[in-house]
């Protein structure tokens, strides 16, 4: 197992001491860095500026929205940043929900799946640079095909010789087709709010796509890299305190009422009662009795929490034995215990 370190989303401007936590982060041996996007800074800035200064930490996006760019501007990007990093990107994207694309992107939501598949096969096109692109797709057509356009587009074949021909490409998805999705088509999935007590639930969602026909990767080439919140401190009330308000977030105001994906995965974790509690109080602007709503338990059952000696025990114990093969830890903690998680992951 490896360990990665999320910079994660800005709130009002960038966080704070992201250097000095990615230095501390090679020094302690860390596999990867992975920045996000949600509606207001980017995924792909951030990771190139910050990445610029680190040496050998694979640089990933955890996640990319699709809706946010082309298919071809998001390979555009990525196989930029691997040139100027010497081959270390990893892509991650994914679908969002329809609050997002819909409401920011100006861009219609269904058929993620389908939209998904579409845009993977398009930045392979480009970064194989075999032939000029051509797709003819549902949601996707190089060259335009609208009966609106000039009908003067041709195919085009990059400019850029890539370093790699065949960039990584990882799924960010919580249900279980999208989950089966990333295992048939990508080389990796990035789950949020990953539970072990949901390993079972999710390793057979993965074996479903290993088993479709042409399916890229098998369970032994496959990396699952799960975003887990970590809290350190020697008070485990107050260190899961700080992991609290996302969950409230994510479970109670991240999407309508009707369609929040996060929502629903706490919910198939058994937390329906909690759940409901949490959307109500947070969609009535009572976040902060949205927050006291959730249980430690809760925030256990999908974060690190405490003092070094549990968070190592916890990861040892819990999380090393489930289907993931990269934990990316986002939050707070000192550079000896991640070290020290380095040097357990390396065991497993």
């Amino acid at each position: 197992m490896k360990i990665g370190i999320s910079v994660g989303y800005w709130g009002a401007g960038p966080p704070e001491n992201v250097e000095r936590r990615l230095a501390e982060a090679e020094e302690a041996g860390v596999d990867s860095m992975w920045t996000a996007e949600a509606y207001g800074s980017d995924a792909i800035s951030p990771l190139a500026w910050w990445g610029a200064a680190t040496k050998r930490l694979k640089l990933g996006t955890a996640v990319t929205q699709i809706s946010a760019r082309t298919p071809t501007a998001m390979a555009m990007a990525a196989q930029t940043v691997d040139h100027l990093s010497g081959g270390r990107m990893l892509v991650g994207i994914g679908a969002s929900g329809p609050q997002v694309v819909e409401g920011w992107y100006g861009a219609p939501y269904p058929r993620p799946l389908e939209r998904t598949r579409e845009y993977v096969e398009i930045m392979r096109q480009v970064w194989a640079r075999e032939v000029p692109v051509e797709f003819s797709g549902r949601h996707y057509q190089l060259p335009y095909a609208g009966t609106d356009g000039t009908g003067l587009g041709k195919p085009l074949r990059s400019t850029v010789h890539p370093i790699r021909t065949d960039i990584p490409v990882y799924l960010g998805a919580e249900g279980p087709k999208n989950v089966a999705l990333a295992a048939e088509i990508a080389d990796g999935w990035l789950p949020l709010w990953f539970s072990p007590k949901s390993d079972a639930f999710y390793r057979s969602a993965l074996a479903e796509g290993f088993a479709v026909p042409g399916a890229r990767r098998t369970a032994e080439t496959f990396d699952v890299a799960g975003v887990v919140f970590m809290a350190e401190d020697e008070d485990v009330e107050l260190a899961a305190s700080r992991i609290k308000p996302i969950i409230g977030l994510y479970a109670g105001g991240m999407g309508a009422k009707s369609a929040n994906f996060h929502n629903e995965l706490f919910v198939r974790m058994g937390w329906g009662d909690v759940c409901q509690e949490v959307q109500e109080l947070y969609l009535a602007g009572r976040k902060q009795e949205a927050i006291d709503a959730i249980p430690l338990e809760m925030v256990e059952d999908v974060a690190l929490v405490g003092p070094a000696d549990k968070l190592v025990d916890d990861f040892k114990n819990r999380w090393a034995p489930t289907c993931l093969t990269t934990l990316i830890v986002s939050g707070s903690q000192k550079q000896t215990t991640l070290a020290r998680l380095v040097d357990e992951a390396s065991r497993c």
